[in-house]
């Protein structure tokens, strides 16, 4: 009875520790590991095993900055059992990773949270970071930019208006700033964000013109521009004029 009553707040209590293959991936990649469970000092109905894809993003209100967390995809591994004191679990898993998940650049990370659902006690839970990388489409654009004279300055995941948003309540924005070429003396900055599917890459792109004048431009907000555009694989090869393009019209 004593162990009972221990465990059910959380003192010899059953554990969980989850452990992956490996901890950098790709979006759209594979992620495949085993999730232990060691039984406690007592027998325990467990009513459910998940993992939650986890990221964080900023939010900015009243002038300051903060970080919040979202679930990107929940994954239900095993329906109710029970755990014998001491008795060790093993259950192997591998799920896919969106390929709308941020990539784990500037400030933002990513963790495969474990938890455990136990009837009448503490729920235990084990975090595991993960680095995430860039689609290959997504690469593509960013070696060009840079042949056409940008550098990548920031990437920031931050919350967005519903706008320019898909499933999740932020976007994650990659800034670039002209260090050469023929926008260096036209444009104050390039913003691009990327809505990434399996094929394809539909970009955002923010054209931020240097402003004239006395301002007058930045006053009425007429420095920006907004261009959608989408490419594939198939577009790679012109890409670069394509996009030297896009930003000529703008600037």
């Amino acid at each position: 009875m004593l162990n009972k009553m221990l465990s059910s707040i959380g003192i010899g209590a059953a554990k969980v520790d989850t452990q992956l293959y490996k901890t950098s991936y790709t979006v759209g990649e594979e992620l495949s590991g085993k999730v232990i469970v060691q039984g406690g000092k007592t027998e325990q109905q467990i009513e459910r095993l998940y993992l939650s894809l986890m990221v964080t993003y900023e939010v900015e209100q009243d002038d300051k900055k903060f970080t919040q967390k979202a679930v990107v995809e929940k994954y239900q591994l095993s329906e109710a059992f029970l755990i014998q004191p001491n008795e060790l679990k093993e259950i192997p898993f591998s799920f896919q990773l969106p390929y709308d998940v941020p990539i784990t650049k500037g400030r933002t990370r990513a963790w495969i949270q474990t938890g455990l659902d136990i009837k009448n006690a503490v729920d235990p839970q084990d975090q595991d970071y993960i680095d995430i990388n860039p689609h290959p489409l997504v690469l593509e654009f960013l070696q060009t930019v840079s042949e056409i004279g940008f550098r990548l300055r920031e990437v920031e995941c931050k919350k967005a208006p519903a706008s320019i948003r898909k499933r999740f309540p932020f976007v994650q924005e990659f800034e670039f700033k002209p260090i050469s070429g023929e926008f260096r003396s036209k444009l104050d900055e390039l913003e691009a964000i990327f809505y990434v599917s399996q094929d394809q890459i539909e970009v955002l792109l923010q054209i931020d013109r240097r402003a004239r004048g006395f301002g007058i431009f930045e006053a009425l907000g007429l420095d920006e521009s907004f261009v959608r555009f989408t490419y594939g694989q198939g577009d790679l090869s012109s890409l670069n004029s394509r996009l030297t393009s896009l930003i000529r019209q703008h600037s």
